[in-house]
């Protein structure tokens, strides 16, 4: 598993880059090397075996850039040799990558057949010619990457600096994880946040799909998939919203809303949800809902971002760096927010008694409890994912705020097995999903003891239909019916409202961040 980092620095920053290597040691690796903007050219130092080598070497040939690429190798394609070492780099571009290109030969070929000369065994320089090919033909920087990016399959994470522009650093994620640092006029690219330590505390991860273009006093997130994480956030607190406070939602996801025009009620209240906060699309979803005269309300892991910034109000979800490789705590984080907002609109609204805010801060209060509780079954949750791990596709069902949670187990199933999962509505199972179920495909029900459980596992469509072995039910203690596994977990009752004081007055709208 290799290691990269990149910074954007007010001096020197070669040194930095090894000290960054160091943390990023225990992935294991066989060669190293660094590259930094010396003036308008690129230079590269490079050694086989441990960082003391490439620290001897840069002692020899020091380098004084003030942007740099950084690189821990642990070779899959080609020799553990100086040569096949990254960063690789050509007169106009340099890149440092972990992961691999599942394509590479064929995109090799092409760029042979036209020229194109390679001077490595790995599939890394694929990436590197192709972005040089595109500046070639006059893209710019930003637009040389993302071009590249839409030709590639496999798992990557990248970093890029440019021969000529001292103030630019992209980054770009599809599977392995690659984080953004903040500074005080300095940016930081990097594998992880304990590559960033000596640097920042300020750290938001780029979500699959997800690439970024950062200068030392920006970064500016584009991506790639339009949907997922926060988004799902968002269709939860619809839910929430419409049923604790009788305020209608809408739900948007960015990179649509703003080319839609929607029309907006000065006095409306927008809520803009991402972890980073700096992503495009909501950012531009954010200035054209000021711009129509509403109110702004950011949900934001990164609490000095642009989005932040921009937004009347901001409630950080305090979730710190995000570790594993698919974003989980900062899904909950921003569970957790929009649901403290939600019980506070229909407080303050009069929709919500005392009696009932207590018992919906009761139920907020006990979510550690249950989540410690949920994590106890792991010996359980293991044995089924090895199971699954053998499934080709699997599908997940939900009803009311459950069927978001399905996208999302969907979402994160694919990002981090890449096995081909979707979400449905339980009740729409029998619109045409029922056709895919055969005794192979896993079939995943969240089906906690609320309103809509009976309707949940209430058989529909064809009563003949073969049923999967495989299903699942989340809902406390294991049982085997005839052909079916469920496995249940302690669950929260909340919200708890009676069902006949649920009724829409008025106007609010989320708009989600595009995960």
């Amino acid at each position: 598993m290799c290691g990269i980092v990149g910074i954007l620095g007010r001096g020197p920053v070669a040194e930095q880059l090894v000290d960054s290597l160091k943390r990023l040691e225990y992935r294991g690796y066989d060669s190293a090397g660094v590259a930094t903007l010396e003036g308008k050219h690129l230079e590269r130092r490079r050694a086989e075996g441990k960082l003391k080598n490439l620290e001897a070497r840069l002692q020899a040939e020091p380098l004084a850039g003030h942007t740099g690429i950084g690189h821990t190798r642990w070779a899959t394609h080609g020799r553990p040799t100086e040569n096949n070492a990254h960063p690789h780099a050509t007169d106009r571009v340099a890149v440092v990558h972990n992961g691999i290109i599942e394509n590479f030969r064929e995109l090799r070929e092409v760029l042979q057949n036209k020229g194109t000369v390679f001077k490595t065994e790995t599939d890394t320089e694929i990436v590197l010619h192709l972005v040089d090919d595109f500046l070639k033909q006059g893209f710019t920087p930003a637009e040389a990457v993302k071009a590249t990016l839409s030709q590639l399959r496999g798992a990557f994470a990248l970093g890029f600096i440019f021969a000529g522009d001292d103030n630019l650093l992209i980054g770009a994620r599809n599977g392995p994880p690659l984080a953004i640092g903040y500074g005080e006029g300095e940016m930081y690219l990097g594998s992880d946040a304990i590559a960033l330590g000596p640097f920042t505390d300020t750290v938001a991860y780029l979500e699959d799909g997800d690439w970024v273009a950062l200068t030392r006093t920006s970064a500016v997130i584009y991506d790639k998939n339009n949907a997922g994480t926060a988004s799902y956030a968002g269709y939860v607190a619809k839910y929430w919203f419409e049923r604790l406070s009788r305020v209608p939602v809408e739900v948007d996801v960015a990179s649509e809303f703003r080319y839609r025009e929607a029309p907006l009620r000065k006095g409306d209240l927008a809520i803009f949800i991402s972890q980073s906060g700096e992503t495009a699309d909501t950012l531009a979803a954010l200035r054209y809902a000021k711009g129509e005269g509403v109110h702004t309300l950011s949900v934001v892991n990164v609490a000095s971002s642009t989005i932040a910034r921009e937004s009347e109000t901001v409630l950080p979800t305090l979730a710190g760096p995000e570790i594993g490789v698919a974003s989980t705590k900062a899904f909950t984080c921003q569970l957790m927010v929009l649901a403290a907002i939600a019980v506070a609109a229909g407080k303050a609204r009069g929709e919500l008694s005392d009696v009932d805010e207590t018992r919906l801060v009761h139920g907020l209060v006990e979510i550690p409890r249950l989540m410690a509780a949920a994590l106890a079954t792991e010996p359980q949750i293991e044995k089924l994912a090895r199971d699954i791990a053998k499934s080709k596709d699997v599908l997940y069902l939900g009803r009311g705020t459950s069927y978001p949670l399905a996208l999302e187990g969907a979402l994160k199933l694919k990002e981090i097995s890449y096995i081909h999962a979707e979400g449905y509505a339980a009740g729409e199972l029998k619109h045409g999903p029922i056709a895919l179920i055969d005794e192979n495909m896993p079939v995943v029900v969240i089906a906690p003891f609320d309103r809509v459980f009976e309707k949940t596992v209430t058989p529909r469509g064809p009563r003949k239909r073969p049923s999967s072995p495989w299903s699942r039910s989340c809902c406390p203690t294991w049982r085997r019916p005839s052909r079916r596994w469920f496995m249940r977990f302690p669950c929260s009752y909340w919200p708890i409202i009676p069902p006949s004081s649920w009724a829409p007055t008025s106007t609010s709208r989320a708009i989600s961040r595009n995960r």
